[in-house]
């Protein structure tokens, strides 16, 4: 009996140990997480799950849920997206696990999966609106994948290791000088941060060789301390620096302030704080205006509207004292946060936010000042945003080129990228055709007009076709000859194009041997005014007209065979002579026009276009009067009889010489 009590005592002082090293598991974890050492509370939490007894479901379904929040922390969405699945699976799931794992899944570029899984949210979390404005974040991403911004994005390798490598900052006024936050081997702090598993962060500094190669990138001197230093900005005349340090002890927050240093030669001075909030608050992400009287940075100070926000303060001078902070409003923060600011002119902020309609983690958007003093926010979508964190863009002063952070290539670091908007090209390709027959026309002259005052020439080629390289923002011309047709022509134009393009144009020539027919000209029964939708296709012959202006023209009225032959002369010639006055009202010379009507006397012969419209009438048929008589119905009649009434043109002379009018007489 005494054997059975010492071992039943000795059972639960196993039991009592075994329950006290599993709250001091427990509470390890949780304190490197509130610490914000994301990365060590992974091993703790892993830790206490697998010693977490399976009969104990709701602890486990906390460690798993925890464990995918490190990773999601971390900016490791990989690992997270497992660990949220394994968290939602749970019977005691959390909806917050349902958000994270959507969430995630968009950061892993998996948009079709994300929205799904967004919907199911909806389903366990109806009254929160951020499920739908995810959605359409996803279908927006999906769209802007499909048809991305003409940007040239590339990995900077040079500059680049296999550490955290983020927010670069120009030294010089060439471009060739280049500072950047990074983790890599080298930093003067020798430890290791406990929220990333890397070591702590020093400004680092690389320079272009003669070959535009970037140097290996080495520690910025007399700049650097034992803590995490970065985010670095470089006023318009490179001459001064603000950025970021961050001291970091185990266990514990401490804030984060702006530090300031200025370069003389090469030198840059000890670093000195900006005393623009308590040492206990996050001051981050300094970015100046290029006036250098407004500071704008990062915090999460109250007043805010979620995360962290941008703020700002200014000084009427250099050497003042700084004003309050003012928050930038709710057109630049979200319930989110947003981050890395950057200000390339007096109106245009660059930021980067994953509060905003975005496509994945942090995007970066571009923020122009209104007159109201409110906002305009746009994302700038693909390339230059991924799935994954996009962030720290910084700009070659005038030119749509420069630099950011990423962290696309999805090992979790942060890399830099270089970014150019390509300078637009645009040409045309044109074919120039008979307007009847379909019928390429080699050797026509085409003539480029354009409205920047260049003027070019070419030949068509055996197919009829040309091909010009265009200029940005420039309207064209394109005029098209060649004798024993109308000149003809198109315009294009490339102003307000944001995007190369290759326009098609088709010129129409028609022959001068043969009657041109002027479509939709119409008068009221038994009338001669014009109705004004004749007025379109008359403007179009006054267009001729200018185009070629040593043609003559006869107008030729055609009425159908009804009535007598004496009134549908009469009514024809009148209708004829009403489209010559319109067209010398448009300033063309009488003496380029003649008027005649031919009433019933000219049937018309059914050519292949209007068979096509009208099968039962055969090419090559004369509608005359006998022949419409002929047809089976009285539709049929009635569509014979329409063909019949029509205005056309014919050319008389190709040698008209225009009399050159005096000014005096306008």
């Amino acid at each position: 009996m005494k054997r059975f009590v010492a071992l039943y005592i000795l059972l639960v002082l196993f039991a009592f140990q075994d329950s006290a090293a599993q709250k001091r598991r427990h509470e390890r974890a949780y304190d490197a997480y509130n610490a914000g050492e994301y990365f060590d509370a992974i091993d703790e939490f892993k830790n206490t799950y697998s010693r977490t007894k399976k009969s104990d479901r709701e602890s486990r379904a906390e460690y798993i849920y925890m464990i995918a929040e490190c990773y999601r922390r971390i900016n490791d969405p990989r690992n997270a997206e497992t660990w949220y699945k394994l968290a939602v699976r749970s019977a005691f799931s959390r909806p917050e696990a349902q958000f994270w794992l959507a969430s995630t899944l968009k950061k892993n570029g998996k948009y079709q999966q994300a929205i799904e899984e967004f919907r199911t949210y909806k389903q366990v979390a109806p009254a929160d609106a951020r499920a739908d404005q995810e959605i359409r974040a996803c279908e927006l991403a999906l769209e802007w994948q499909r048809n991305p911004e003409p940007y040239i994005v590339e990995e900077l390798k040079d500059l680049n290791s296999r550490y955290a490598d983020f927010s670069p900052a120009y030294g010089r006024d060439d471009f060739g000088v280049v500072y950047f936050t990074s983790s890599r081997d080298g930093a003067t702090g020798n430890k290791t941060h406990g929220a990333t598993g890397q070591g702590f962060t020093d400004i680092f500094v690389s320079r272009l060789d003669k070959k535009s190669k970037w140097s290996i990138p080495v520690p910025l001197d007399g700049v650097n301390s034992e803590f995490e230093d970065g985010t670095p900005f470089v006023t318009s005349d490179y001459r001064e620096m603000y950025f970021t340090r961050c001291e970091a002890g185990k266990r514990e927050k401490r804030g984060c302030v702006i530090m300031y240093s200025k370069r003389t030669g090469d030198s840059w001075s000890k670093p000195e704080k900006l005393d623009i909030l308590p040492d206990s608050l996050v001051t981050a992400h300094p970015a100046l205006s290029p006036d250098g009287q407004t500071l704008y940075f990062v915090s999460d100070i109250p007043g805010g509207f979620g995360g962290k926000d941008i703020w700002k303060v200014s000084r009427t001078g250099e050497g003042q004292s700084w004003s309050d902070p003012v928050n930038l409003g709710p057109d630049i923060n979200t319930e989110g946060d947003e981050l890395f600011p950057y200000v390339r002119d007096e109106t245009t902020l660059y930021f980067s936010s994953d509060g905003h309609i975005g496509m994945g983690g942090l995007d970066i958007f571009r923020a122009s000042a209104q007159p109201d003093g409110s906002w305009s926010v746009q994302n700038m979508k693909s390339p230059i945003n991924s799935p994954a964190d996009d962030f720290g863009i910084v700009f070659e002063d005038g030119d749509e080129k420069g630099m950011f952070s990423s962290t696309r290539k999805g090992r979790g670091n942060d890399e830099l990228y270089s970014f150019e908007f390509p300078p637009l090209k645009f040409n045309v390709t044109g074919l120039v055709k008979d307007e009847k027959t379909g019928a390429p026309i080699r050797g026509s002259t085409i003539q480029l007009i354009a409205s920047d005052g260049s003027n070019l020439q070419a030949e068509t080629g055996e197919g009829g076709d040309f091909r010009f390289a265009l200029k940005e923002d420039v309207d064209y011309i394109f005029l098209a000859s060649k004798e024993g047709f109308l000149n003809g022509k198109e315009k294009e134009t490339t102003k307000g194009q944001e995007k190369s393009r290759d326009f098609m144009v088709t010129i129409l020539l028609t022959a001068t041997d043969r009657p041109v027919e002027l479509p939709n000209i119409f008068y009221d029964f038994g009338k001669w005014d014009l109705r004004p939708e004749s007025m379109v296709s008359l403007d179009k012959l006054v267009e001729t007209l200018d185009d070629n202006p040593n043609i003559t023209i006869e107008l030729m009225s055609h009425t159908d065979s009804r009535d007598t032959e004496e009134y549908n002369l009469e009514l024809s010639q009148k209708r004829a002579q009403s489209v010559v006055e319109y067209l010398i009202g448009k300033d063309i010379d009488p003496e380029r026009l003649l008027a005649k009507g031919y009433g019933k006397s000219s049937p018309k012969v059914v050519d292949e276009e209007i068979s096509e419209q009208s099968p039962f009438l055969k090419t090559g048929t004369i509608l005359s009067e006998q022949f419409i008589e002929s047809l089976p119905n009285d539709e049929q009649k009635e569509i014979a009889h329409q063909i019949n009434r029509r205005t056309e043109f014919r050319v008389l002379r190709t040698d008209y010489e225009p009399v050159q009018k005096d000014p005096a007489d306008k």
